[in-house]
């Protein structure tokens, strides 16, 4: 790092350290010696990093350079004053199965919140990272504000500014809630661990939340619920700040080589409904009752027939993320169904389908597609939802000594173990021999008409029948003029 500082010739800009992160930050809590930037981007989950970061970052705010400070910092082409964003504290989470419900308990241990397997898994990692950052925090009289809040490939990213303030702390609680979900639909409710009222003299009051929202079994299919969170319920990116980034991306598309795929998550972000946390998908919805599934415009259509809003999310291609009540939803579904009948004789009593399909629906949905329903950026072709560029594309595992001969050596570890749990492809004279013990019911009814050709053993002649046919008046079969003897046989064919 040092030769390449050297190199660069910004040994006035960087100054590399070769220390523990998190003691280097403890060590720079002054407000003085705080940074304006601090960016965690450690290999699995930055839950250790995370208090320290807290305390180290700058007060947020817009900071302002003067001509002399901006030349110091290096910034040697701006020559009047200039303003950038300060307390911006950047958090890169790559351990997404544990956020993503795999391992709850392991996900309590690192952000203090459980995590559920969800279709929504991925905005709920985000929303279980910034409650994390949140609650370590307000330990310190501070509070985040997110600005941007990404799911991509295979991590999430989280900007946010820490401000200090003890009022504004009180009302933390009130922004986290617990999420209940049917283990049988999917559907979901959210549940605030704090209320904040208006007061007299325009006073806030705040106070614990009234609850549950549900009652012991779920409503639509009468299964049990399981309990998530706490987590983040308010609105995950700033717009403000998002249109911004976006229309700089937009006016320079050249200074990056993803700037489309820049464009097309940020503009999906603008796009989607702010104060809605969480969504529902249209495999989900479909799969529960056993239906076909309909086009995303048709549902989102009925949605907006019926009056409710409804948006995609850049954290999955079929997300429906709508204000719509569980209740609503349902029932659109099931006029869906209507159109496209289920066979109910095949559905369980006890199954989540049957009961919910064995209620009329009160909404009578629409499915006429609306002009409106089909979402500007799908509209303007934008890479919204990148495909893997290649073949086991993920993370990689972690660095091991022996550098790239030891990574090549375990993929080829890899590739050997490859499927050695499944059974290797049997041979096929193992195979007929092994057919050859299954007797064949048609030689027993005396209908097989294969003769030594079928793939399937006869059964024993009895006694009395090997008698009579070696009697000289009882007349001889031979399979091989019957019809049909030429006809390859081949396994399964009686």
């Amino acid at each position: 790092m040092c030769r390449n500082v050297q190199l660069n010739a910004v040994a006035h800009l960087v100054h590399p350290r070769q220390a523990d992160a998190r003691m280097l930050m403890y060590q720079h809590q002054r407000a003085s010696e705080r940074f304006d930037v601090i960016d965690l981007d450690p290999y699995g989950s930055p839950a250790p990093f995370l208090d320290a970061a807290v305390q180290a970052v700058s007060e947020g705010g817009e900071a302002t350079l003067t001509w002399a400070q901006s030349r110091a910092r290096g910034f040697r082409r701006i020559l009047t004053a200039q303003a950038f964003l300060a307390g911006l504290l950047c958090v890169t989470c790559t351990d997404m199965a544990v956020l993503a419900g795999n391992s709850g308990e392991t996900c309590y241990s690192k952000y203090g919140a459980m995590a559920l397997k969800s279709r929504a898994c991925h905005e709920m990692a985000l929303r279980i990272v910034l409650h994390s950052l949140d609650l370590r925090a307000n330990c310190y009289q501070r509070f985040v504000v997110p600005l941007l809040s990404v799911s991509a490939d295979f991590y999430v990213r989280v900007f946010v500014r820490v401000f200090t303030g003890q009022a504004k702390v009180k009302a933390s609680a009130s922004k986290q809630a617990l999420v209940f979900q049917c283990v049988g639909c999917g559907t979901f409710h959210l549940q605030r661990l704090g209320k904040a009222s208006g007061a007299s003299g325009g006073r806030v009051k705040f106070s614990a939340a009234c609850g549950p929202p549900i009652g012991p079994e779920c409503e639509h299919c009468g299964q049990r619920h399981q309990l998530g969170g706490p987590l983040w319920a308010e609105p995950i990116h700033d717009l403000d700040f998002v249109g911004r980034v976006l229309q700089a991306v937009s006016t320079n598309p050249g200074r990056f080589h993803t700037s489309e795929r820049i464009q097309g998550v940020l503009s999906v972000i603008t796009e989607e409904l702010p104060d809605v946390p969480l969504y529902y998908t249209l495999d989900q919805l479909s799969s529960t009752i056993r239906c076909s599934t309909p086009s995303l415009l048709q549902l989102r259509s009925a949605l907006l027939h019926a009056g409710f809003r409804v948006s995609l999310s850049h954290a999955c291609k079929n997300a429906v993320k709508t204000d719509a009540p569980s209740s609503a939803l349902w029932d659109i579904m099931r006029c869906w169904e209507k159109e496209c009948p289920v066979k109910r004789e095949r559905l369980s009593e006890a199954s989540p389908a049957f009961r919910i399909l064995s209620v009329e629906p009160r909404l009578q949905a629409s499915f006429a597609v609306r002009d409106d329903a089909n979402p500007s950026s799908r509209q303007r072709g934008l890479k919204r939802f990148q495909a893997n560029p290649e073949a086991n594309w993920g993370p990689r595992p972690r660095a091991r000594p022996g550098g790239k001969a030891a990574g090549e050596a375990m993929e080829e570890r890899r590739r050997l173990h490859q499927n050695k749990r499944k059974e290797p492809a049997e041979d096929p004279v193992q195979r007929a021999a092994r057919l050859k013990t299954f007797p064949c019911k048609r030689f027993k009814e005396g209908t097989c008409q294969r003769g030594d050709q079928c793939c399937y053993s006869h059964s024993p002649p009895a006694p009395e029948d090997t008698a009579a046919a070696a009697s000289p008046d009882h007349p001889k079969t031979s399979y091989q003029n019957l019809p049909g003897s030429g006809v390859a046989a081949g396994p399964g064919v009686d």
